[in-house]
């Protein structure tokens, strides 16, 4: 089984375009909920263009009454980040190697030449008792050097996979991301994955064993959009066997 972790950024999006609280960010995670999911995703950026930090405060505290649920916050471990994630106390933290003004995530962690920024911050996440999980790309000589900073899981940045499936490379790359995997259930170190997976392409990913978690959420908006929440969540959950 995989859990699915919702992303909400898209929602939040949303709801800030038209500068009142509609749609109600909260209202859709407790819907979001209701329909059986296990699992919410944040990534608040510096300039609070979709997720807030009030956002991640008020979904840590709505998620109290949620206690099967994990809560993931991803983002840049700026000193400002990770005050907050001290703060509320996800169950995990998915750093990402983003610039402030990047519109979305588009690499993984060169763990090879960041180990005075991650060495900290992983330390930092094991004093509060939170889950580290690092951003990284379908290459498994970069496992080992995770396993060396002590990182609990890695995310595998998943867009060369969707954008490879039906074309001609999507085998070579799938086991690129399986040698990967491999890699890293040989050294203990759990698996996620997310970046533009959606429902034509998750089943034939989630062949890759042991992928704790998937965090979908640009797909599954834009899915719902055409399909309605409800079919594409049972869809999803159907999917990763939850």
């Amino acid at each position: 089984m995989t859990v699915l972790s919702v992303n909400v950024n898209k929602i939040a999006l949303l709801r800030n375009s038209r500068g009142r609280n509609y749609p109600d960010l909260l209202a859709f995670v407790r819907k979001i909920l209701a329909l059986g999911v296990k699992g919410i995703t944040v990534h608040p950026r510096q300039d609070e263009r979709h997720v807030t930090r009030q956002d991640v405060v008020q979904i840590t505290e709505l998620l109290q009454d949620y206690p099967g649920v994990e809560f993931n916050i991803e983002g840049y471990p700026s000193p400002e980040f990770m005050a907050l994630i001290e703060r509320v106390r996800p169950a995990q933290c998915t750093l990402v190697p983003d610039a402030p003004d990047q519109l979305t995530s588009d690499h993984g962690w060169d763990v090879l030449n960041t180990a005075d920024v991650l060495t900290p911050v992983l330390q930092d996440l094991r004093e509060i008792g939170v889950r580290s999980s690092l951003f990284l790309d379908p290459e498994p000589s970069l496992v080992d050097a995770v396993a060396k900073l002590g990182a609990d899981r890695i995310e595998l940045y998943t867009e060369a996979y969707a954008n490879a499936f039906g074309t001609p490379k999507q085998e070579s790359v799938w086991q690129a991301y399986q040698a990967t995997a491999q890699r890293a259930h040989a050294l203990n170190i759990g698996l996620n994955a997310g970046h533009d997976l959606d429902l034509n392409n998750l089943k034939r990913f989630l062949q890759i064993e042991g992928v704790a978690e998937v965090s979908i959420g640009h797909a599954l908006v834009v899915e719902s959009l055409e399909q309605g929440l409800e079919s594409v969540i049972r869809q999803y959950l159907a999917i990763t066997g939850e």
